[in-house]
């Protein structure tokens, strides 16, 4: 429990949550980036180093702990973003939402593994690992594009933006780009590894007998389709009111594009996002290896096997 704890206040989960929406506004841009997209994920690390696999085969109740965690965490995460009028702040709020997918992810690989099911083990957790890969991702070019609008406006208040689309193009297509990813939209990153956490529940719903797994899984799957569905309506708020329409205050007006080098690596992160969107097989059969290793799987052992 205590590892947990530490782990999970590094990692941003909920209720250990309360630094991260004040850290991300405070940074640079490029920080937060780095915050969101490597800083923590280093508890996640932890997590999986220790709680996962590093203490031996987890008992049913602590899976059941982090599918919990995990769980209320995406769901508050994307309730509290979606009262944010402050972008950076949001997206703060989404980086909770997110570790929770993960940690359902990790939660049902460690309930499956206590019930003796080690593929759907490794299918959870490999998809665990993936949306880690893809946060960073897509999380980091939504902040890089939300330093860009931030310099070129002098506010972080979605109230004082809008028509953007027309004075910043290029940052306007690059953060819609993380913005559809962020939501789960097919042919992007986020797709492939919300779905693949889709699967792990329903697999595991179905292919189980026991009372808890048939309970817990439904309610997790429920809760995931709920927080994909009004990440999307966030997004859809955020991109709506910053790009869109006419401006509402001068900095807004008088906006220009950013520089070349600014927009260089979120060229480089939206192309990564539909790398990974259109082509996830060979980076899902590599996180399943990995996967596989951590649970003790033969070598080889890439997903999961009926029975």
């Amino acid at each position: 429990l205590l590892f947990l704890a530490g782990f999970g206040v590094k990692a941003g989960m909920i209720p250990l949550h309360v630094w991260l929406p004040e850290a991300h506004p405070a940074a640079p841009s490029p920080i937060s980036a780095l915050m969101s997209g490597v800083l923590i994920k280093v508890g996640i690390y932890g997590i999986f180093r220790v709680c996962v696999a590093g203490l031996g085969p987890p008992p049913l109740a602590w899976g059941g702990l982090v599918l919990a965690v995990g769980a209320v965490s995406m769901v508050l995460g994307v309730l509290y973003a979606l009262m944010q009028h402050d972008l950076k702040r949001l997206l703060a709020y989404h980086s909770i939402e997110n570790i929770g997918i993960i940690l359902v992810a990790a939660g049902v690989g460690m309930i499956s593994l206590s019930i003796g099911r080690p593929g759907l083990a490794v299918l959870a957790l490999a998809a665990s690992l993936l949306h880690v890969l893809n946060h960073a991702l897509f999380k980091g070019l939504l902040f890089l594009g939300v330093g860009g609008v931030v310099a070129a406006c002098g506010t972080r208040q979605i109230e004082h933006m809008g028509g953007l689309a027309r004075r910043m193009p290029w940052t306007a297509g690059f953060f819609l780009l993380g913005a559809m990813a962020i939501s789960g939209l097919p042919l992007l990153n986020g797709f492939v590894s919300e779905w693949l956490v889709f699967q792990s529940l329903l697999l595991g719903f179905h292919t189980s007998s026991d009372t808890f797994v048939r309970l817990a899984f439904p309610i997790g799957g429920a809760l995931l389709g709920l927080t994909t569905a009004l990440a999307a309506a966030c997004f859809v708020k955020a991109f709506g009111i910053t790009f869109l329409a006419l401006p509402r205050g001068a900095g807004a007006a008088e906006a220009r594009e950013s520089g070349v080098l600014m927009l260089a690596p979120q060229a480089a992160l939206g192309l990564a996002c539909v790398a990974i969107g259109l082509f996830p097989g060979p980076v899902v059969s590599v996180l399943a290896r990995l996967a596989g290793a951590l649970v003790g799987a033969p070598p080889g052992y890439v997903g999961y096997e009926e029975g």
